[in-house]
């Protein structure tokens, strides 16, 4: 049976979040929320008191879930009673592949990015998917300077050609260089 090491990827949440966040009180309407997710087309805000502590977070699956669902008028309903809570968070500095495994553990598309207790920024799903032809090319070039290979023997890995220097995702060792299918019939 194959070994699998982990890969670090060494992208960090601080690398790819989003810095700036939009944040409402507790007291805002519903209405107030859906209005600021439209205006900076975002599809959460964080939820904060009085001292700007971030203490939930409301998504626009929570207002459907929670006042469209049940016909409640937005204007009428405050923010404190739609927000999930307690909010799940993290520390700029962790790696984005555990962001990413914890998001998928807790099933959450979202993690409010804390430093120092205070609210620096938040980093979505859709953050890590926008990164992941990045991640792809780390994790082969860890691969390629390891020479340790991430799946069975022979695999094919992705990358760039040694060769050609060209992006491929069927890469295979020949002579100690990785090389793409066309280089390799060349040969």
């Amino acid at each position: 049976m194959a070994e699998f090491r982990e890969v670090r990827t060494e992208v960090k949440v601080k690398d790819v979040m989003s810095s700036q966040v939009v944040t409402v009180q507790q007291k805002d309407s519903a209405e107030h929320v859906g209005k600021l997710m439209e205006k900076h087309k975002i599809g959460s805000v964080v939820v904060v008191d009085q001292k700007g502590n971030p203490v939930g977070i409301i998504t626009e699956r929570d207002l459907v879930r929670r006042i469209v669902s049940k016909n409640l008028l937005p204007r009428e309903v405050q923010a404190k009673t739609i927000m999930s809570s307690p909010i799940i968070t993290t520390d700029s500095y962790m790696d984005i592949s555990d962001a990413a495994r914890r998001m998928s553990k807790l099933g959450i598309r979202r993690l409010v990015v804390l430093e120092r207790g205070k609210l620096t920024g938040i980093v979505s799903d859709n953050d890590i998917v926008s990164i992941t032809p990045e991640l792809i090319n780390i994790i082969a070039e860890k691969a390629r300077i390891t020479r340790t290979p991430l799946l069975r023997e022979g695999a094919p890995l992705v990358g760039d050609c040694d060769n050609c220097g060209q992006w491929s995702d069927s890469l295979r060792q020949v002579d100690g260089r990785f090389l793409c299918e066309d280089c390799r019939l060349e040969l």
